[in-house]
């Protein structure tokens, strides 16, 4: 198995559009704001995309992020995002780092894989801890970020705080 992590391209094309209407729109609190969009929507939102990871466009509670393709064997399976900074907003709700994996290439350890992949990326990026925050009841994130080095820091409501170092 070859994996590779790819960032976000305003030349994406289909191969990457469909992978995406794989991710529910919304699941365990990661977010997939390209689900359900048409493909000239999708190519639009890439481009917003790109421009978010350069600090342009920000809303004012947004800080600026890569978003990035997991590749397997040539055929992208999943989509990773990694936060170059957090508010205090993002230390309560968010963390550094999320990813999802397409609804048919679940269960292949591609979520270790991917996060694995997000973490060397960050540390070659000069950012030594990263955050992640997962709820309670996502069984399967909470093992991935265990098994990637993840320490739960503490819980908070329903959701683990987990610092991989």
């Amino acid at each position: 198995m070859l994996t590779k992590l790819k960032k976000l391209s305003p030349d994406d094309g289909m191969d990457i559009y469909n992978m995406l209407q794989e991710i529910p729109k919304s699941e365990n609190g990661f977010m997939n704001g390209s689900y359900g969009l048409s493909y000239d929507d999708y190519k639009e939102w890439l481009i917003k995309s790109d421009n978010i990871s350069k600090g342009i466009g920000l809303e004012e509670w947004m800080v600026a992020q890569n978003i990035y393709w997991l590749y397997v064997d040539g055929m992208p399976v999943g989509l990773g995002k990694l936060r170059l900074r957090l508010t205090d907003k993002l230390k309560e709700d968010g963390g550094n780092c999320g990813y999802g994996i397409a609804t048919s290439k679940r269960n292949q350890g591609y979520g270790k894989e991917i996060l694995k992949l997000l973490v060397k990326e960050a540390k070659s990026m000069g950012i030594e801890r990263i955050l992640l925050t997962i709820d309670s009841q996502n069984d399967a994130s909470i093992k991935v970020a265990l098994r990637n080095g993840g320490t739960i820091e503490k819980t908070v409501g329903t959701k683990h705080h987990i610092w991989i170092v």
